[in-house]
C-alpha cells in the first residue's frame, strides 16, 4: 500500500511537469520534455518497486527465522527441563559427582541463555528493516518534524537492560569475566528492581566460582538469597553457596544450607543435588 501511494504521488508530479513544460514551451520542445519526464517518472517508479521487493523478500525471511530460531529455543528449554530431572535422579545414586552434574546444568542453562539472546538480536534485525523500509515509505520531511528535542544526558548514559545483560551472558560464556562482571554490575545499579538483577547477581557469584575466588561467591550467592528471595535462581544461588562452602572447608555452615535448601525448595532439581550432596557427606535429610 505504501508503494502504491509513492508510485502516484511520483505519476502526480510527472502529470504537473508535464502540463507545466506544455504551457510554457513551443510543442516541439515540449513534446521532448514529455518524453524524457515519463522516461525519469518511469525509472523512479522501477527502482522504488525494486527497493520494495527486496525489503519485502529480506523481511520475510528475517522472519522465518525469527520463528525458526524461537521454535528451537523452546524446544531447547523443554529438553533442559527433561535433562535436569533425569540429572536429579542420577545425582541421588551418585552423590560423589555431584559438582560435575551441577557444572553441566549450568553450561545448559548458559546454552538457553544464549540462544535466548540470539533470537533477541535477530528481532532486533528484524525490527531495524522495519524501520529502514518505513523510512523509503515515508517522506523525509515527516520524520525531520519529531527531531527538535533533545535528550537528558541520564537517559543517554544509562544501558539498556536486556541488552546489557544478555551481552553479559555471552562474554560470561566465552570465560571474558571481567567484561561480563562490569555488564551484570550495571545492570543491578541501573535496573535494581527488574528480575534480571537477580539473575545478574547470580552470575556474579557463578564468575567468582569458576575464578576459585569461593568467599566472594558466597557473598554473591548471599546478595541473591537476601535482596530477591523470589528469583528463579533463588535455589541455585542456595545450592552453590553450599557448595562453595564446602571449597571453603566450611563444612557445618555448608551442610546447614543444602538442608535448608531442601526443605524450601523441595520439588526442585536443586533440592535433589543437595540431597545427593549431603549423602555423599554421610548426611541424611528429608522434606516434608
Amino acid at each position: 500500500m505504501h508503494t502504491r501511494t509513492l508510485r502516484n504521488r511520483f505519476l502526480a508530479a510527472a502529470m504537473t511537469a508535464i502540463v507545466l513544460v506544455s504551457l510554457s514551451a513551443p510543442a516541439r520542445a515540449a513534446s521532448k520534455e514529455m518524453i524524457e519526464l515519463q522516461t525519469q517518472v518511469q525509472q523512479l517508479l522501477d527502482m522504488v518497486q525494486r527497493l520494495q521487493s527486496t525489503m519485502d523478500s529480506r523481511f520475510a525471511v528475517l522472519q522465518h527465522l525469527a520463528e525458526q530460531t524461537a521454535d528451537n529455543a523452546n524446544q531447547m528449554s523443554a529438553t533442559v527441563n527433561t535433562l535436569q530431572q533425569k540429572i536429579a535422579a542420577q545425582s541421588d545414586a551418585n552423590g560423589g559427582k555431584l559438582d560435575a552434574v551441577s557444572g553441566q546444568m549450568q553450561s545448559l542453562n548458559d546454552s538457553v541463555d544464549e540462544l535466548k539472546s540470539r533470537i533477541a538480536k535477530l528481532d532486533k534485525t528484524v525490527q531495524d528493516m522495519q524501520a529502514q523500509l518505513q523510512n523509503v515509505q515515508n517522506p523525509p520531511a515527516a520524520q525531520a518534524a519529531g527531531t527538535g528535542g533533545t535528550g537528558g544526558p541520564s537517559a543517554a548514559q544509562t544501558p539498556p537492560l536486556k541488552e546489557t545483560f544478555q551481552a553479559g551472558v555471552r562474554d560470561y560464556n566465552a570465560a571474558k569475566y571481567e567484561v561480563a562482571g562490569g555488564e551484570f554490575q550495571d545492570v543491578i545499579h541501573y535496573y535494581p528492581m527488574d528480575d534480571l538483577a537477580g539473575t545478574a547477581q547470580f552470575y556474579l557469584g557463578e564468575i567468582a566460582y569458576r575464578q576459585q575466588k569461593y568467599a566472594d561467591a558466597v557473598k554473591a550467592y548471599n546478595a541473591v538469597l537476601e535482596g530477591f528471595p523470589g528469583s528463579a535462581k533463588a535455589p541455585a544461588a542456595q545450592l552453590r553457596k553450599g557448595l562453595a562452602l564446602l571449597q571453603l572447608n566450611r563444612k557445618t555452615e555448608a551442610i546447614t544450607e543444602l538442608k535448608s535448601l531442601v526443605k524450601r525448595h523441595p520439588q526442585t532439581p536443586e533440592a535433589g543435588q543437595a540431597k545427593s550432596k549431603l549423602s555423599a557427606l554421610g548426611v541424611h535429610s528429608t522434606a516434608r
